[in-house]
C-alpha cells in the first residue's frame, strides 16, 4: 500500500482535480474534507464521460470505425473545469486498514476499481492499495491486511 496519496480538497475545482490527475498521471484522485476523511474519490473514467460522445457507450464494437475525426479533439469547457470536483466524485468506496486481502480484492472486484482507498476507523484515508499490491499479497503470502 502506498501511504503517500494525492488528493484533493473538496473545495478544489475540477479542472484543479485535473491538473493533478495529469501531473502525477493517475486514474484515481481520492477527495477529502478538511480532517482528512475521504468524502469521495474522481476516476479518470468519469471524466473521459464528459468528453466521449453518447455512442460511444452504445455500441459494441468499433472494429468498422477507422477514425473518430473531429470527435477525438474535443476538450473540457472553461465552464465545466470550474465546476465543483464534488459534481463529479463517485461515493466513498474504501476498506478498513485491517481489512484482509481476499476481501480488499473481493470489494475491489465489485466496484471495478484499479486502486482501493483504505482508511482508519475514522474515515481517515491512509493509503491506497492497488491492484498489482492486492494481487502480489495474495500470490506472494506477504502482508495478508490491505493497510499493511
Amino acid at each position: 500500500m502506498r501511504r503517500e496519496v494525492v488528493s484533493v480538497g473538496r473545495e478544489a475545482s475540477l479542472g484543479q482535480a485535473l491538473e493533478l490527475l495529469t501531473r502525477h498521471r493517475i486514474g484515481m484522485l481520492p477527495v477529502l474534507d478538511a480532517q482528512g476523511r475521504l468524502v469521495g474519490v474522481l476516476r479518470l473514467r468519469s471524466i473521459l464521460k464528459l468528453l466521449l460522445p453518447a455512442f460511444v457507450d452504445m455500441v459494441g464494437n468499433y472494429d468498422f470505425v477507422e477514425d473518430f475525426g473531429a470527435l477525438e479533439r474535443s476538450a473540457l469547457s472553461e465552464e465545466r473545469r470550474r465546476a465543483p470536483v464534488t459534481d463529479l466524485m463517485d461515493p466513498p468506496l474504501a476498506v478498513a486498514s485491517d481489512s484482509g486481502l481476499l476481501r480488499a480484492h473481493a470489494f475491489m472486484r465489485q466496484h471495478d476499481l484499479y486502486d482501493l482507498p483504505v482508511a482508519d476507523p475514522d474515515g481517515r484515508l491512509i493509503g491506497l492499495a492497488s491492484w498489482v499490491d492486492i494481487g502480489l499479497g495474495l500470490l506472494t503470502g506477504g502482508p495478508r491486511r490491505a493497510g499493511a
